[in-house]
């Protein structure tokens, strides 16, 4: 817990990409909770035993699901491919490979806990859910497919930051997912 008491409450924190490294540790260490995180595109790329391309003692959830304080928790990190030599970006085939490659933790999670996933966490949002018309900021197919075959109570997202005329609100649901963009930041109760 912070020393002023703030964010007493806060049982896990969720960095949904292009937060320094640095800031998601000084949290993990202030707020002493687990921390999960998926890279976004300005984010490193990863480097295995290079402590600048992670955040030290969190939980990278990349393509990965994990249980964490009693939740289903799975990620998928980066942004559509915009720049030829970007980093942590994606063609829209690249990304359904990569939500893919979750398919059987999904499904042992169906069969081991009677639900697939409670918490999806991405860096981008859905296609056509909180992304813009602009390259760089539409979303990923794979999150909307993630979506029907996971059916999360909810999804965390980034990468559209700054309230434009174009984006809609910023929490919405879609079937039974409340789907959150968490900038600036967002406590949520679960």
């Amino acid at each position: 817990m912070a020393a002023d008491g703030h964010f007493a409450d806060v049982d896990l924190i969720v960095g949904c990409g292009d937060l320094p490294y640095v800031y998601l540790e000084y949290l993990l260490t202030v707020l002493n909770k687990p921390l999960c995180y998926v890279p976004g595109n300005h984010d490193p790329a990863y480097v295995a035993n290079s402590p600048k391309t992670k955040v030290e003692g969190g939980i990278n959830l990349d393509r990965r699901l994990l249980f964490i304080n009693g939740l289903l928790v799975g990620g998928l990190g980066g942004s559509i491919r915009y720049r030829p030599d970007g980093v942590n970006q994606y063609s829209q085939s690249q990304a359904e490979i990569g939500a893919w490659t979750m398919l059987p933790g999904l499904v042992m999670n169906r069969v081991l806990y009677g639900r697939a996933l409670d918490i999806l966490v991405s860096h981008s949002p859905p296609y056509g859910i909180h992304d813009e018309d602009s390259q760089a900021h539409r979303g990923l197919h794979a999150l909307n497919w993630l979506l029907r075959v996971a059916r999360p109570r909810y999804h965390f997202h980034g990468h559209t930051f700054f309230p434009r005329q174009n984006l809609s609100d910023p929490d919405s649901q879609i079937g039974p997912t409340h789907i959150y963009n968490v900038f600036p930041y967002k406590v949520i109760n679960i």
